[in-house]
């Protein structure tokens, strides 16, 4: 697989490229994920050709929706705002993630100030206009932003969708069935683990796939990225650990299923990170080695070194 692409806003690499001339670096993406992945860095204000420093954007409610204003003087850049993700398209097909950055008039991804322009009152409720543009053309692609990276069950789980969608992008064009249902086989237990009903349904529709067509793959990835966007509860966390270890339930003496036993329900009591069943599953995968297991996402989602799963 080439070096995965993950798209981010300028200013969260160290850019001093904020309105204020600033910089808003994240020290995770820097310094952590930037390890393992090469970050394609854009920022749509400097894009459209604003000056750093430079007037503040806000946006502003309009029947149209909202709108990206510069107070100062009343300009209207929604428009080229819009166009910026246009010229940005060769760019953003080839990323596998987007981290933006919060709060901003272009980036923000969520809770937004839309301000009414009659009284100047505002409430957090909008998205960035380049955001909404990514949302909008891109509905697989994994969003977050840097803020919400601060909380580790949405980091860990923004880790893994990249590293899923960066898998989907390196399958074959055009691509098999044989190339669809392995691919969704070695999802089966991440699925499961976050969404048992899209575990299901997708389960129905893939058998019934003849032919993959464009449209066939879309909906597909489209389904498979909403079902994992939502972070795995520790119910269904135990669910999929008391699923995986049925598979040694004849290889292990009565000591070794006890203690197995006792450290799934350390984890589903909070007593125990997830990191700690899964080590001990891995340890008796590799004693007794079994091919579906060894093909699962759910137990490798992406590079240990990353220490995502301590903290769940």
């Amino acid at each position: 697989m080439q070096q995965i692409k993950v798209g981010i806003s300028a200013c969260l690499l160290g850019d001093e490229v904020r309105f204020d001339g600033g910089h808003k670096r994240s020290a995770f993406c820097t310094d952590e994920l930037g390890r393992h992945v090469q970050f394609v860095k854009l920022c749509p204000e400097v894009g459209i050709g604003m000056p750093v420093p430079r007037p503040t954007i806000r946006l502003e409610q309009s029947p149209d929706g909202p709108r990206a204003i510069v107070p100062k003087t009343g300009e209207d850049v929604t428009e080229r705002l819009i166009a910026f993700a246009d010229r940005s398209q060769p760019h953003i097909e080839q990323i596998s993630g987007y981290v933006l950055c919060a709060k901003s008039p272009s980036c923000g991804m969520e809770r937004v100030k839309l301000y009414n322009p009659e009284n100047g009152h505002a409430r957090k409720e909008a998205q960035g206009i380049f955001a909404a543009q990514l949302q909008q053309r891109y509905p697989a692609l994994p969003l977050e932003e840097d803020g919400r990276l601060n909380d580790p069950q949405l980091r860990e789980n923004f880790v893994m969708r990249v590293f899923v969608y960066a898998s989907w992008k390196s399958l074959p064009s055009p691509m098999s069935k044989a190339d669809l249902l392995n691919f969704h086989t070695s999802l089966k237990l991440l699925l499961l683990a976050h969404n048992q009903q899209v575990y299901r349904e997708l389960g129905r529709r893939v058998a019934k796939i003849s032919e993959v067509d464009n449209a066939t793959a879309k909906s597909y990835i489209e389904s498979v990225m909403t079902a994992l966007s939502a972070p795995a509860t520790r119910a269904n966390h135990t669910n999929v650990l008391q699923h995986i270890q049925g598979y040694f339930k004849s290889h292990l003496n009565e000591a070794q299923r006890e203690e197995l036993t006792e450290t799934i329900l350390a984890y589903r009591e909070g007593v125990e990170p997830l990191l700690v069943p899964l080590t001990l599953l891995r340890h008796y995968l590799r004693e007794y080695p079994n091919a579906y297991l060894s093909g699962q996402t759910y137990l490798n989602p992406y590079p240990k070194d990353l220490k995502l799963r301590y903290a769940l």
